[in-house]
């Protein structure tokens, strides 16, 4: 018989794989996935006519580093923008998970903020910057993995590498398990 304290088991990488493919969103520069959360590119993470129409006050670069997008505080600090980087690879073996609970805190943060507007980019949008809002909505707003990834895929076409899916379906069972002590 089967106890209630058995461990959560999302779906596996595979399948979580397949219904992101049947669930396109937009493939614009950028996208509002949540209430005054937007996720992006590159392309909108540079442009500053972009950002001060947005109302961005919090920018999350998931590619920052000098051979990635090179933005930082200091390029944002005529827009007054707080700026968090993590110097990540779109790598099924980089271990993004010990960013999920730092870059959930500071969208949190930003979204908490007077007149909040967070802007969570990487390269293209659709996999380092998607996880980590993908972890927001789990850590913060007590998503499931599935619900998290039905929500932010209605409004942008995300694919996390196999790798991250993987992290966050680790980070989907520790926070069921959580639910459940």
């Amino acid at each position: 018989m089967a106890s209630l304290a058995q461990a959560h088991e999302p779906l596996p990488v595979s399948d979580l794989q397949r219904f992101l493919c049947c669930h396109r969103g937009s493939t614009g520069h950028v996208n509002q996935v949540w209430p005054r959360l937007y996720l992006g590119d590159a392309f909108t993470a540079r442009d500053k006519s972009v950002l001060r129409e947005l109302g961005i006050t919090h920018v999350l670069n998931a590619a920052s580093g000098r051979y990635r997008i090179n933005t930082g505080p200091e390029f944002y600090r005529d827009l007054k923008i707080d700026y968090y980087g993590v110097e990540a690879d779109d790598d099924a073996n980089f271990d993004l998970s010990v960013y999920f609970y730092p870059a959930a805190q500071f969208i949190r943060s930003g979204l908490q903020s007077y007149k909040g507007r967070v802007l969570v980019h990487c390269a293209m949008g659709i996999s380092r910057a998607a996880s980590l809002v993908l972890a927001f909505l789990m850590i913060s707003e007590g998503f499931s993995l599935v619900d998290a990834l039905r929500s932010v895929s209605e409004h942008r076409d995300i694919f996390p590498n196999h790798g991250f899916l993987e992290q966050l379906r680790q980070l989907d069972m520790k926070l069921e398990a959580k639910k459940r002590s």
